[in-house]
């Protein structure tokens, strides 16, 4: 049938969808460490990292350039939330405890969704719930010792909790906004250029006046703007149109896995154990659901 997965994961050009899917993920991944490579404060890395990505959603993507409505405006505030969350969460905890309590967002949708979306529970979606709820506590139950790259990581953590709130509120108005029309889609690239002027513009007051920094701060501030955020962002975007929603989720799972690898080779951060295990049934019970979840379909589409 048209716009099946298995006719979209076989057009011409899928190799290199998938291969921009993979880059999109790993310059996520590279946040958390570059968040701590910089002494300017949450609110600083927050707001001129966002300053910069808009200018980049500007000059790379002009479908963001429409006059957004009031529902394109709410998904972009708590994206904005979002991305303020996560940063602040990164200079507190471990960049594992940030990325991975992130991770808990389809928790949330789960839970939210019927009343949201009108979409309902099935039975392996409640088993799915506990063991992220299971995960989530593993966070919770042995908190990391404070260092120098995770001064507060109890404080983090829960920052971190609430990112992966506002994340599952973003999907969700994403997908509420995929509902509205034939163009309800296209709002994505719209979403993310207002979500970033919203953390630009918010963070300022905060953000100002600038302390003492280094040439440094600045190019690694241009660095998550433009590639980790910017570049990725269109990544994403381009590569996710050619390639099964199942699979694409597959394939962003690399960005969990690399953030607390980076953060461990630029910083020497190690989680502790209970971080790890707790990160390590996230992306597990994830990614067996993810398979289940595609079941259906593929058998839809091999009619």
């Amino acid at each position: 049938m048209p716009g099946s997965d298995s006719q979209v994961s076989h057009a011409p050009g899928a190799l290199t969808s998938r291969l921009r899917l993979l880059a999109a993920a790993a310059l996520f991944s590279s946040g958390g460490a570059a968040v701590k490579s910089i002494q300017l404060t949450a609110w600083q890395v927050a707001s001129f990292r966002s300053g910069v990505a808009t200018l980049v959603f500007l000059l790379l993507l002009p479908e963001a350039r429409r006059r957004p409505t009031s529902r394109v405006l709410a998904v972009a505030a708590v994206y904005a939330a979002t991305m303020i969350l996560f940063i602040q969460a990164n200079k507190l905890t471990t960049a594992a405890g940030a990325i991975f309590l992130q991770a808990t967002a389809p928790l949330w949708v789960v839970l939210l969704s019927p009343w949201l979306l009108g979409e309902r529970i099935r039975g392996r979606d409640v088993v799915y719930m506990a063991v992220l709820a299971l995960g989530l506590g593993c966070f919770f139950v042995g908190i990391d010792p404070a260092s120098a790259t995770a001064p507060n990581p109890l404080l983090g953590n829960l920052l971190a909790a609430v990112s992966g709130l506002t994340w599952a509120l973003t999907i969700m108005g994403l997908r509420a906004l995929g509902r509205t029309g034939a163009d309800g889609e296209s709002w994505g690239p719209a979403s993310a250029l207002w979500g970033s002027i919203f953390t630009f513009a918010g963070c300022l007051f905060l953000a100002l006046p600038v302390g003492p920094s280094t040439p440094k701060d600045w190019l690694i501030i241009g660095y998550l703007g433009i590639f980790q955020v910017g570049v990725a962002y269109v990544f994403l975007l381009r590569g996710i149109q050619r390639v099964p929603a199942v699979e694409a989720s597959l394939l962003l799972l690399l960005e969990p896995v690399l953030n607390p690898v980076w953060a461990w080779i630029v910083h020497g951060e190690r989680p502790g154990a209970w971080s790890l295990a707790g990160g390590a049934i996230l992306l597990v019970a994830t990614t067996v659901k993810t398979g289940l979840d595609a079941r259906p379909t593929r058998a839809l589409s091999a009619r």
